[in-house]
This record gives C-alpha cells, structure tokens and sequence, in this order.
C-alpha cells in the first residue's frame, strides 16, 4: 500500500479532532498529525491486508457540548470511495463502528445479513459490498475516542479472531502514540501557555494583542477585548481547598476553548481566576454575544466532577459557579491614538473596568464599555 492511496485530512482540518483534555494535566493541546494518521492506517492495512479502512475519531469539543448525541468523522480512508467519505461523519450510535464507540469492545461481523449491528445504507450509497469487518476501539487514557476499521480482507476470506488480537494490539500502540504526542506538543507549547490552564500565558496574551490593534489600524477594523472574572471563586478555595481551585480553573479553561471556537480569537489566563479573550475584528454586539455565551455556559456547566487524586472522595462541590465579563472594542472606546503600548493598555483598562461594573451590578452579567465612564487618560 502506497501513500498516496490513504487519504488524510490536512493538518489544520484535523486539529479540531486531536484537541484532548487530558485528566491529569487539563492540557488541550492541537499537533498536526496527518502523517502521523496516514502511517496509523498503513500499518493497520499492513497488520490486517484489506480491501478498505478507515480511522474515525469524534471531536472533542463536539462531545463534551453534547454527550448523548455525539458524531464520528472519517479522518482517514482507504479503498473505494475514500475521498467520498473523508470528513463525513455518521451518528455515534450507528452500525458496528457506533456499537464499538459506545461500548469499547472490538467487534468482529463475518456474516452482515445475520449482525444485529452492520448498517446497510453505506453499502446502498457507495455501491459497495461488504463481506467481513473489524472494528476496534481507540482510547485516550480510559476513554474512547475513535475507532479503526478494516472491511474485506484482501485474501477473500473473512476476518478471524487472529486479524482481530492483532487489530487490538495495534489499536493500543495507536492510542499510547497519540497520548504521547500530545505530551510532546504540549512541552513545546510551555514557553507560550499558561502551565495550569493550557491558554496563552501573560506575555503572548500582549504581544497578540498588539499585532491585532496593529492589524486593525491598518485596515481600519475593530478588536474586541472580553475580560472575565469568576465570581465567589475564593469560596471554592476555603470550601475544598486550593487543589480544587485549581482543578475548577483548568475546566474553566477547558470550557473557554471549546465555546470560543474562532479564527485568531486568542484566550488567555491573564492571572488568578482572571481571563481575556481578544476577537479581532468584532464589534460591539458580536462580542457580547460572545461574552453572553461564555456567561451561560459557564453557569450552566457542572465543575469538579469524578474523582481526583488529591481527594479522598468524591467533591461535593455546590455550585453554580459564575462569572462576570467586560467588553470594550477598539476603536469604539479607545481612539486610534497614541503609542501601540498606550492604546492596548488602555483597552484592557475598558475592559477591565466594565468587569468591575458588571460585579457592582450583582455579579454574573456582562456589561458593556458604554456603560461606564470612557477611558479619557
């Protein structure tokens, strides 16, 4: 098998699917993985020849927004119709690859007329027969998150339990890879990242800021500047302790990169509980409906769930936690004046100073620059 009859997605379509929240760090981190996937799947053609296969992975942000209706996308394919299929998805709950997802066990199908579990509808629209197939889970850590299928062995005779141990043993290579991977990117990532929440760090938060208000002055456009405190986050520190704090945190950023999903948006934990999320280009109303997602997301979102290493327990943790946001745009409440550092400087101090507004107001609300007195220094 060649590399050129695997079809991959590009690397930046397949971030999205490779962005993991790992238990133990909370680091959501992207690699661009296509050769890596490619490889994934020659070596499982190589393990178990086939006439076709594919590699499925569910997105993670997707999943974690709607755990009871989740996807799977084809990330990677072979045999016929591989172009076809590469970046379809199908329902979680769907056909033998649905029932492997949902149950983490392997499936073996010789005889498609007599699986309660093979779904005809892909051979109908692909006019494609299949004869055998084996699926096999893949994890990170404890959890699945994808599958690898191979359909038709290529000898004509039907997959075996052998092809199936094998598919296994190269299924678990496949996720101690990927978790690997991550690891990687994320040490390299480290310069650039807040340790505790994976966003950017302060001083990449700054830069980006000013080649964004840069940006924006010359092609007279906008950047909007969200700064978010949480609210009562101290109680979470005296009730279950800093550890717990910290855990709440690293889901809050968890949480920010999955609702914020937009080119050259930039999140960044600015200090404490404190955030800032820059949005080039939007204005005063498309951010705040940002900030009004972030707000209701947040309060509606379960933190400290499951066990933690630093607990002897289960956390009861009594929520709901919330948070209060400010919004300023450029150049709306700051003029386009005045030295790069002076004009980012003082659409954080906008920004920073509806925030407080928005605490005054009652807490767990979004207020506007408007709505305080303009930045005039």
């Amino acid at each position: 098998m060649t590399e050129r009859e695997i079809c991959v997605l590009p690397a930046g379509e397949l971030e999205p699917f490779l962005e993991r929240y790992r238990h133990d760090t909370a680091i959501p981190e992207a690699m661009d993985a296509s050769s890596f996937i490619r490889e994934v799947l020659q070596r499982a053609a190589a393990f178990v020849p086939s006439e076709a296969g594919s590699v499925l992975l569910d997105q993670p942000f997707e999943r974690a927004a709607d755990p009871a209706n989740p996807a799977l996308y084809f990330i990677a394919t072979f045999g016929p119709s591989a172009e076809g299929l590469l970046g379809a998805s199908i329902p979680a709950h769907e056909g033998v690859v649905g029932h492997v997802y949902k149950t983490g066990e392997s499936h073996l199908l010789v005889d498609p007329h007599h699986d309660p579990f093979f779904y005809a509808r892909f051979d109908e629209t692909h006019e494609f027969r299949t004869r055998s197939l084996l699926a096999v889970p893949i994890r990170i850590e404890n959890s699945v998150c994808g599958v690898i299928e191979m359909v038709n062995r290529r000898d004509g005779w039907p997959f075996d339990e052998h092809d199936k141990a094998l598919l296994e043993i190269f299924a678990a290579y496949t996720s101690v890879s990927i978790q690997n991977l991550l690891d990687a990117r994320r040490a390299g990532e480290a310069a650039r990242s807040d340790d505790l929440t994976g966003l950017a760090n302060d001083r990449l938060f700054h830069r980006r800021l000013a080649q964004d208000l840069e940006h924006a002055d010359a092609a007279g456009g906008r950047v909007a500047l969200l700064f978010m405190d949480l609210d009562n986050f101290k109680e979470v520190n005296d009730t279950h302790g800093h550890l717990a704090g910290s855990q709440v945190l690293k889901e809050v950023g968890y949480l920010l990169r999955r609702v914020v999903r937009l080119p050259g948006a930039t999140l960044a934990r600015y200090g404490g509980d404190e955030f800032v999320i820059i949005l080039p280009g939007f204005d005063l109303t498309t951010a705040d409906r940002v900030a009004e997602e972030i707000r209701r997301t947040i309060r509606e979102q379960s933190f400290l769930r499951g066990r933690f290493s630093w607990a002897a327990g289960a956390v009861e943790f009594r929520g709901p936690l919330t948070c209060s946001i400010g919004v300023a745009v450029y150049p709306e409440h700051v003029p386009r004046e005045g030295s790069s550092d002076h004009r980012r400087n003082q659409l954080l101090r906008a920004s920073d100073r509806a925030m407080y507004a928005a605490k005054a107001a009652g807490k767990d609300r979004v207020v506007l620059a408007d709505a305080v007195s303009a930045v005039s220094e």
